[in-house]
């Protein structure tokens, strides 16, 4: 391993029971709008509309499974609760992220996401959602849905009274390698042809505006207005979904910084041949995306998802592959 300290999945670091690498059993989702690309990431779909494969999970609605290693086949949301040194003791009662991959054949509803204030006045005490979007493919001409042109939350309320969407919503063209960083109160949809790498808090609450009229087991999907209304944020500031993004190189390995908010740092590895790379930070998270490797000594491949210890130093990746790597 060219460059790099030598490393061990089982050394003892500072503030950790044990150096670990958990990786995690995906939760696949069928959705009205997904399709079959997720099959190229090694995952065996039981039908042609599985939308989303939730990747790092510890929600009730889909919580995911250690596959191998001393923690085989326990939750994520058990390890949280009873082994949070593998976390570095990090506070919370939840898991605090999502990590998803979204395949959508179709275009998802137009929605928008509450904060934490009305998630838990409103939602029988459940926390609002921030996410950010990396786009992994994309078909020739697809488009996203970010913002929206109404220029105050009572314009808003009376374009979308009126169904005027084409004019009210700010539809983008969108390709591999773009990022959006959604905040709660903006207006987002993913659309058909686009796949994309999704990070978020630990919510599933979601609003939706506007979905088509499209019809599911022959009833149209219900909306929430009154309560997108209330969230909205108006006018809509571009600048926050497009954060600047710092580019480092470490060895062999390329390492753009996308998102830095409270709830998490967003950061794409792409790496071809050899990187000693640090981590700092309570535990992190991978999804690899694309090619394979290995991450001190344990291979990696596209459609892996795992969690990386608190304490865990510094990583040596070999190999070609791109992931994309969060922290708390």
């Amino acid at each position: 391993m060219r460059g790099c300290a030598k490393a061990s999945a089982f050394v003892q670091p500072r503030g950790c029971r044990m150096k670990q690498i958990l990786y995690m059993e995906p939760v696949l989702k069928e959705r009205i709008w997904g399709g079959e690309r997720l099959r190229d990431f090694g995952y065996s779909l039981q039908s042609d509309r599985v939308g989303e494969c939730w990747g790092v999970s510890a929600h009730p609605n889909g919580c995911c499974r250690v596959r191998s290693g001393p923690y085989d086949g326990r939750t994520l949301a058990d390890l949280w609760s009873s082994e949070r040194e593998l976390f570095g003791g990090a506070e919370g009662e939840d898991f605090p992220l999502l990590i998803k991959l979204i395949d959508a054949r179709t275009d998802l509803s137009i929605q928008v996401h509450p904060d934490d204030r009305y998630a838990f006045e409103n939602e029988n005490g459940a926390k609002g959602k921030t996410e950010c979007w990396y786009v992994v493919d994309a078909t020739e001409g697809a488009t996203i849905i970010i913002g929206h042109h109404a220029e105050s939350r009572e314009e808003f309320r009376r374009m979308v009274g009126e169904h005027r969407y084409s004019e009210l919503l700010r539809e983008i063209p969108v390709k591999a390698g773009d990022f959006f960083q959604i905040d709660p109160g903006c207006v987002h949809a993913i659309k058909g042809g686009t796949l994309i790498l999704e990070t978020q808090t630990n919510s599933d609450v979601t609003y939706r505006i506007y979905d088509y009229d499209r019809l599911q087991n022959g009833a149209l999907r219900p909306l929430h207005t009154k309560q997108a209304i209330d969230v909205v944020e108006a006018p809509f500031c571009e600048a926050k979904s497009r954060p600047e993004k710092t580019v480092t190189r470490i060895g062999d390995c390329t390492l753009t910084c996308f998102s830095r908010r409270p709830q998490y740092t967003v950061y794409l590895a792409e790496t071809d041949g050899t990187a000693d790379i640090p981590l700092s930070g309570m535990f992190h998270t991978m999804s690899v995306l694309s090619g394979s490797g290995f991450i001190d000594g344990s291979r990696v491949t596209k459609g892996d998802h795992l969690i990386l210890s608190a304490g865990y130093g510094n990583i040596c990746a070999v190999g070609s592959f791109t992931a994309m790597i969060t922290r708390v």
